[in-house]
């Protein structure tokens, strides 16, 4: 039943992914184009822009017009609540950790040994999106654009989000 299917997918993604919204993509990328074939990789990356400007997170987002797609309202509901609750039990067991063990050497060791996989699980995100979207010269054009107003000014993501739709309407 694709109810169950999407529910245990997700809940897979959720339990084994760390870093938040960004480091699942690649999971969620495995799981739902490769290993189920739910998805093109274009309908992926088009839902991925979907639930990038939409409010939330993007992997909750995600799973919810995944599973909608696919499922339907009860669909979209199985797989939201399969990412989330393995969060939701690991933030609560950590959060009862962190209170009754904060200021502990240990945890204060482990901690700062899981900033830098965090930072490579984003990392490598980010190379598996950009490699099913950067796919020509006009694509490349606006990703080292947006890149590098990024790092030099201030602008407000969101607003970066806007100028690139409009300029692909333009020149797509």
């Amino acid at each position: 039943m694709i109810i169950w299917e999407l529910f245990v997918s997700f809940f897979r993604i959720g339990l084994f992914s760390f870093g938040g919204g960004y480091a699942m993509i690649p999971l969620i990328e495995r799981e739902v184009v490769r290993n189920q074939a739910w998805l093109t990789a274009q309908q992926f990356i088009d839902i991925l822009a979907v639930a990038e400007i939409t409010p939330g997170p993007i992997a909750i987002n995600s799973a919810t017009f995944v599973g909608y797609k696919m499922g339907g309202l009860f669909g979209g509901t199985a797989a939201t609540l399969g990412v989330v609750t393995p969060s939701l039990l690991t933030v609560m067991t950590f959060a009862f950790l962190f209170v009754r063990f904060n200021g502990a050497p240990q945890l204060k060791a482990a901690l700062a040994a899981v900033r830098p996989v965090v930072v490579v699980l984003i990392f490598s995100a980010a190379i598996s999106v950009g490699r099913l979207t950067i796919n020509d010269i006009r694509s490349a054009a606006i990703a080292v654009t947006v890149l590098i107003l990024m790092l030099r000014t201030k602008f407000n993501p969101i607003l970066l989000l806007l100028a690139a739709g409009l300029v692909g309407i333009i020149i797509f």
